[in-house]
């Protein structure tokens, strides 16, 4: 899981690899091991390094919170997919991606109440249930990604390049671009089936720590191409739209798109930056006297603290995309009051009709009923 690893399982891994570099660095450059350690012991540097508030911290605040956003994106991605399937034409690109995108959301979305689960008892599923919850969080991690780097650049060439065949694309070609988002997504997530194991009983992880250092710089990797693109297109977008033909539906999309920037890095931008230090603590590291060992330990601890936060904000995408993407939009809103007025009118024709049903009963019964 790398860094997307349980809280528990990262606050406990730090002193674990501290402590293995001590050890596998015990010839580095002809330092002596049992000097070291008459100086400073391993055990010394856990008791020291004592992170049991921390594992608290996240042990609380993160069943909370993924609680929450549970909820929040199974509403939100599952009323997606009800819209599109009911008004909308499939065979649109565009729709394509919009659906997929709540799938997407959907695979993450499953992943986060074994997580949650892991926080507060440990993983006792077992590793087949271990290595399935990993793959599934990870197709739905890396799809959502891919997803919204394809819709970001479509959005793109509708704006600069509106008369572009790209821009109305159907039939086969949406499906083609779905499966191929899919295919790609899945062999990204493969390692992350094949290499998790449960260590110590109770502890979902990478088997070691060279897949994590892959997965953590996969993350990166996808961030950066992804803020890459995310820079690009909408910084266009919005030189175009800033040409003077003032509308109104112009501010708002200027507005959107901003939104749309800001939550990206809000959201992801810290949790990379923190992922990306604690990736340093897998590296072979020479050795250290005791003062080092302690400024490592409290350098350690803030970063654990960081990545029991902006995890949460960066995870929370998966039910902030439907309203982003989706509900915004002037056509899925009418949409959405069309379906809740059909589901009125019949829940209206429902009563009137049990009504109906109730004074015939009455009537030849030869008793008074209303309602």
């Amino acid at each position: 899981m790398a860094t997307n690893e349980e809280f528990i399982v990262t606050a406990t891994t730090n002193i674990t690899h501290n402590s293995t570099f001590i050890k596998n660095s015990s010839s580095y450059n002809g330092y002596n091991e049992d000097d070291y350690y008459d100086e400073y012991n391993y055990s010394d540097y856990e008791e020291m390094c004592n992170k049991t508030n921390i594992i608290h911290f996240g042990g609380i605040l993160t069943p909370v919170f993924f609680s929450i956003v549970v909820i929040l994106s199974l509403f939100g991605n599952i009323l997606v997919i009800v819209i599109l399937a009911k008004y909308e034409n499939l065979k649109s690109i565009t729709n394509a991606f919009i659906l997929n995108l709540a799938v997407s959301d959907l695979f993450f979305t499953a992943g986060l109440p074994f997580w949650a689960y892991h926080h507060m008892y440990g993983w006792t599923l077992g590793v087949t249930a271990c290595q399935m919850v990993n793959f599934t969080f990870y197709v739905g991690f890396y799809s959502s990604g891919f997803l919204l780097m394809l819709m970001t650049a479509h959005r793109y060439i509708a704006v600069i390049k509106p008369l572009s065949g790209i821009v109305s694309t159907t039939g086969c070609y949406s499906v083609l671009a779905s499966v191929l988002i899919w295919v790609v997504s899945t062999l990204f997530a493969i390692p992350a089936y094949i290499f998790t194991v449960v260590q110590d009983g109770n502890k979902c992880v990478y088997v070691n720590s060279y897949w994590n250092l892959w997965g953590t710089y996969l993350q990166n990797t996808l961030f950066v191409v992804s803020a890459v693109v995310f820079i690009f297109c909408y910084s266009q977008i919005m030189c175009r739209l800033l040409r003077p033909t003032p509308q109104r539906r112009k501010s708002k999309t200027l507005k959107l798109i901003f939104t749309l920037m800001v939550v990206f890095f809000m959201g992801w931008g810290p949790y990379n930056i923190v992922i990306f230090l604690q990736s340093f603590s897998f590296w072979t590291q020479p050795p250290a006297d005791s003062e080092e060992l302690l400024q490592n330990c409290e350098t350690s601890k803030r970063l654990d603290y960081a990545f029991a936060v902006t995890r949460l904000f960066a995870f929370s995408h998966c039910c902030l995309n439907p309203v982003f993407y989706v509900f915004v939009g002037i056509k899925f809103k009418n949409h959405l009051k069309k379906m809740l007025k059909s589901l009125g009118h019949s829940s209206t024709g429902s009563i009137r009709s049990r009504q109906s049903r109730l004074t015939i009963t009455s009537l030849t019964s030869g008793e008074e009923f209303s309602m």
